[in-house]
């Protein structure tokens, strides 16, 4: 199926510091910029334009690699594959009629390799690394990026050391382990795991894979924008509400957007993008109500919602931008709101969020009760990984067949 997308080279031109604009060569193993800021992926637009079209694109394997001409790897061999499907745009008719809203959509990224919408950063991030010669990957982790990163780089053969927060859900921390990262737990949150990566690059010689600190996790999340286009008819829905950690896909559909615009595949029109955060962390929130380019680091930061418990962000001042040039915002919600909307989607719609999705539902009500969301506008929720990787509510009403049943009780 691949085979259909021959080795002709990408259109990558070279890197670009996102707060400088420094240039960096492309094909050249990179992390940070010199000033410690996200290094992103360019591209020659105009010839990218030129050499594919909508209808060839449409003609392709439903996979995110549909996109091969807007990602930077170079030769097909170096792709790391486990079955990277588009994953499906869910409406909730009924949450809408009861809502008196317009249309909600749901992006279910579920679906995807590992469970989350974590595997398109690492197929990416792996894709390179891979062709750049990497031989061992580290990351800290609140459970599902690491769980892809052990996955692709045992696909691709690549050593991988993940370090999570103790307290990381159990189910993720055994994903890891079992798809062959050598695996650890840290008394600490998120940050702190990246400490520990970061200042044993030297003595393990490992390729510090942290979100934002490598260019290709972006161009990977970026394929949710080119996808949720197509999926649309080549257009964008009118706002988009997004679990936001560390907020790569948040950045990667921004800069998708930018790139279909650059080669005429959509017009100037953008969704409001809305990063969703949890009230017990919430530093880009507290940041955008601030005025704030940079978010300052969220003490104790505590969320049912662990992929969000990010007390900060490399990317923190490319998030703000993003939402603020599109006219959206930033919002908190509590978490017995995120538990509430997951268990409404699962018995109205059938639909299983994980606790970063139901955010995204929580968010909604919360601003469209606000007045920040109109209820006419189309609205598409993320849910970014499947709920059946989390705890649920005890469930059953024992039978015995020892004894007549009661159906009058049933």
């Amino acid at each position: 199926m691949l085979n259909q997308i021959t080795d002709t080279p990408t259109f990558v031109t070279h890197l670009e510091c996102s707060q400088t604009g420094k240039i960096y060569a492309a094909d050249q193993l990179h992390g940070l910029s010199e000033t410690g800021k996200p290094l992103l992926v360019r591209y020659d637009l105009d010839a990218l334009g030129k050499a594919v079209t909508k209808k060839a694109i449409a003609a392709r394997v439903p996979e995110f690699w549909r996109y091969r001409e807007f990602l930077p790897v170079r030769k097909t061999a170096n792709i790391v594959r486990l079955g990277e499907v588009m994953t499906p745009i869910i409406p909730l008719p009924a949450i809408a009629k009861k809502l008196g809203a317009g249309e909600i959509l749901v992006k279910d990224e579920g679906r995807l390799p590992t469970g989350s919408f974590k595997a398109r950063g690492l197929a990416l991030a792996v894709s390179m690394a891979k062709e750049l010669g990497v031989k061992r990957m580290a990351m800290p982790t609140n459970g599902n990026a690491g769980a892809a990163l052990a996955a692709y780089c045992s696909r691709a053969g690549i050593e991988t050391y993940v370090f999570c927060p103790d307290d990381t859900p159990e189910i993720n921390v055994r994903e890891i382990a079992l798809q062959g990262a050598k695996t650890y737990l840290v008394n600490g949150l998120i940050d702190q795991c990246g400490r520990i990566v970061g200042e044993g690059k030297d003595a393990m010689e490992w390729f510090d894979t942290s979100t934002l600190k490598e260019p290709y996790r972006i161009e990977g999340k970026k394929t949710m924008g080119l996808e949720l286009a197509e999926q649309l008819g080549w257009e964008v829905p009118d706002i988009i509400f997004y679990p936001t950690g560390g907020g790569t896909g948040l950045i990667g559909m921004w800069k998708a957007f930018e790139e279909l615009e650059a080669i005429g595949w959509i017009g100037a029109k953008r969704p409001r993008m809305v990063a969703v955060q949890a009230a017990g962390c919430a530093p880009i929130v507290r940041a955008f109500e601030a005025g704030a380019d940079h978010a300052e680091r969220w003490e104790d930061a505590q969320t049912v919602a662990a992929g969000i418990r990010v007390p900060a962000a490399v990317g923190d001042f490319l998030i703000l931008d993003a939402v603020r040039k599109s006219g959206g915002f930033a919002c908190a919600v509590a978490d017995d709101a995120i538990i509430a909307a997951g268990e409404e989607v699962a018995k109205t719609e059938g639909l299983m969020l994980c606790p970063e999705g139901a955010a995204t539902f929580a968010a909604y009500k919360q601003e469209l009760s606000s007045g920040r969301v109109e209820a006419n506008e189309r609205a598409l929720l993320f849910n970014c990984a499947t709920g059946l990787k989390y705890p649920m509510p005890e469930a059953g009403i024992r039978l015995d067949i020892t004894k007549e049943v009661d159906y009058d009780l049933l």
